[in-house]
């Protein structure tokens, strides 16, 4: 009986915390949307400089691993669907599951959980690191608002990251694909790419940039709350940032599991 008690405390309290974060990101979106538009009037204006360096930190250093993952994913796509569609016959066909994997699904999900796993942890590390040492008192105790200096430049940049990047996997993963396609079907890469812009559609790369920003928000967020929430010294920042990290990924998965759910009934 003890332990059947335990179990629903347990199950309770968890459940309160969960709804406690929602609404904590749900504040905190909704206050760095605030400073972004009406920051000017109170004459505290979201910084252009920290949003830029973000944005330079989240992309442009991202590129080299965004490529290869890309590129990899790309070949993988090209390969199992030459060998799926070879059992009927069909190999001529593999670009259209090719384009649409591609464009709707692995390179949003793949460019979030690189970045919930590179720029995320970063976050929430940084964060949790202010907060322990008493930066964020600080910077309100001299009349700093901590969401619209430290929050809003993240959830910018990463509102812009992450639809570039799905872009440049799209592009990536495709142009890989269409190697490996057009050489193992003896075919030219010109056709490939004819037949790859004849199936897809301007829905289809919306689904995915809007996807990809959705993703960027939630990482943003994640990260934020996480990082503002640490307790303890150095052990409590490791946590922070694995728990940012493992949230951040699993959100980002079931999102686009709701996205492809809602995007085909």
């Amino acid at each position: 009986m003890a332990a059947a008690s335990r179990f629903f405390d347990t199950i309770g309290r968890r459940t309160v915390q969960a709804f406690d974060e929602v609404g904590h990101g749900a504040s905190l979106l909704g206050e760095a949307l605030f400073w972004l538009v009406l920051g000017r009037h109170y004459r505290q204006p979201v910084r252009l400089q920290a949003t830029m360096l973000s944005l330079l930190s989240f992309s442009i250093s991202a590129l080299p691993i965004a490529t290869l993952l890309s590129g990899t994913i790309g070949l993988m796509l090209a390969i199992q669907s030459l060998y799926s569609l070879g059992q009927f016959g069909a190999q001529s066909f593999a670009y259209i599951g090719i384009a649409f994997g591609v464009v709707r699904e692995f390179s949003p999900m793949i460019m979030g959980i690189l970045i919930a796993g590179r720029s995320g942890s970063a976050i929430a590390a940084r964060l949790a690191t202010m907060t322990i040492n008493q930066e964020i008192d600080a910077l309100q105790v001299i009349g700093i608002n901590p969401v619209r200096f430290l929050v809003s430049p993240v959830l910018i940049a990463l509102l812009i990251t992450l639809p570039c990047l799905a872009m440049w996997a799209n592009l990536v993963s495709l142009f890989c694909a269409g190697l490996y396609v057009s050489s193992a079907l003896g075919t030219s890469f010109g056709a490939y790419i004819n037949d790859t812009m004849t199936i897809l559609t301007p829905h289809d790369i919306w689904h995915g940039i809007g996807k990809s920003a959705l993703f960027g928000l939630l990482i943003g967020l994640v990260a934020v709350i996480n990082g503002a929430s640490v307790s303890g010294g150095a052990e409590g920042v490791g946590q922070v940032t694995t728990r940012s990290v493992v949230q951040s990924i699993t959100l980002i998965v079931v999102a686009d599991m709701i996205f492809a759910y809602v995007s085909t009934h």
